[in-house]
């Protein structure tokens, strides 16, 4: 073939400025079914739209279906590795529209496993978010600490994923023997184990290429999107519904809100470690008043039958990955007329597109796994 042919051809062949790329739903790093259709000038991001719908199992209507007892399972299964926050804010949606008071002891158990919770869901998020920019060694170290939390969570109701653990009005069960000296072992050891992930990653040249000024979204910016939890307070925001709002027995409890300065995906990261510290601090504290309750109710005065009055109530919770709130409709009958969920991963998920357009195709990966998703919340 002649000299001028080839360069004709080759012309031909690559005079396309864009290129769509599927990125999942069969994608280790998409962490979970989710489709991300990329469009490409070369191997930098011009447009991205997320294809989600792969896991939809209707919970919202499934609820409308069931008694008020019946559907607490069903949020085990929403963000599958943060179950007791999602039973949370059910349980005490329901409390709040009959106006149940929920005994302290049952509050200071919930605070405790629901910041071990919010502890191993961030564990899990680090040793993920690591192995998908190169770093194996952290996922080993954050999986030796998150099993200890899961066998606490195993000796308390045998489940270590899909929870299930409290009850309309408080806990169905007290703490078993030896809960008190399990959990204050894994608080001695915890402080420590974090200052290994950080000397392992805060300032790796390697890490910081792949972190710092990637995913940079602005205060404003996240406001207006809606982001809450880590990927809002990463932009230097202060909002935490523990703080704003408090539920159980937050109040009582003194901790920090770590906040970010430039928005990008390191200082997510930062502020996700400085979170498990503040999480450790506040097991601490809980664990020191639920001593103090010793022989104390853990059920309060509840109806035999779970009617709540016509109504309509809006609640929510500091999630792991941010505020989850549930939207409950009452007739007075013992099935909810309405019931909408709004997950943190649903809403934070719409700035994947933002943060994506001008990186390369290696930083979606990167701003996939700041966000923290879990497609169980997002598709529902």
């Amino acid at each position: 073939m002649h000299t001028s042919e080839i360069a004709l051809t080759e012309e031909r062949l690559f005079d396309t400025k864009e290129m769509t790329l599927n990125m999942g739903p069969q994608h280790p790093s998409t962490h979970g079914v989710l489709r991300v259709v990329l469009k490409l000038d070369g191997e930098t991001v011009v447009d991205v739209d997320c294809d989600i719908g792969y896991l939809h199992r209707g919970v919202e209507k499934i609820a409308e279906n069931r008694t008020y007892p019946m559907i607490t399972p069903y949020f085990d299964r929403l963000d599958y590795i943060a179950a007791a926050s999602n039973d949370l804010v059910y349980v005490e949606t329901v409390e709040k529209l009959m106006g149940l008071e929920v005994p302290k002891r049952a509050q200071y158990m919930r605070i405790i496993m629901t910041e071990l919770n919010r502890i191993s869901s961030h564990l899990l998020w680090l040793g993920t978010h690591a192995i998908d920019l190169g770093a194996f060694t952290v996922f080993l170290y954050a999986f030796r600490e998150r099993e200890e939390i899961l066998k606490i969570f195993e000796n308390y109701c045998g489940a270590r994923l899909t929870l299930h653990m409290w009850r309309i009005g408080g806990l169905q069960w007290d703490a078993y023997p030896g809960f008190e000296e399990q959990v204050k072992a894994f608080c001695d050891t915890f402080p420590d184990r974090v200052t290994e992930y950080e000397t392992l990653l805060s300032e790796n040249r390697i890490w910081l290429g792949r972190t710092v000024g990637i995913g940079v979204i602005s205060a404003e910016d996240a406001i207006n999107m809606g982001l809450t939890g880590p990927a809002l307070r990463g932009s230097g925001v202060y909002y935490d519904v523990r703080k704003k709002m408090p539920y159980e027995a937050y109040d009582e409890m003194e901790f920090d809100v770590p906040l970010g300065e430039n928005g990008d995906t390191y200082d997510r990261y930062l502020v996700r470690m400085e979170e498990m510290r503040q999480s450790h601090r506040i097991i601490v504290q809980a664990l020191e008043k639920f001593k103090q309750t010793e022989g104390q109710p853990i059920m309060g005065k509840v109806p035999k039958a779970i009617k709540p009055p016509a109504g309509e109530i809006y609640h929510s919770v500091e999630g792991p990955k941010g505020e989850l709130g549930i939207y409950l409709v009452s007739d007075g009958s013992p099935k909810p007329y309405r019931l909408r969920i709004r997950p943190p991963s649903f809403v934070n998920l719409q700035s994947l597109r933002q943060m994506c357009i001008g990186h390369l195709v290696a930083d979606v990966v990167a701003v996939i796994g700041t966000l923290d998703i879990v497609l169980g919340e997002i598709d529902r």
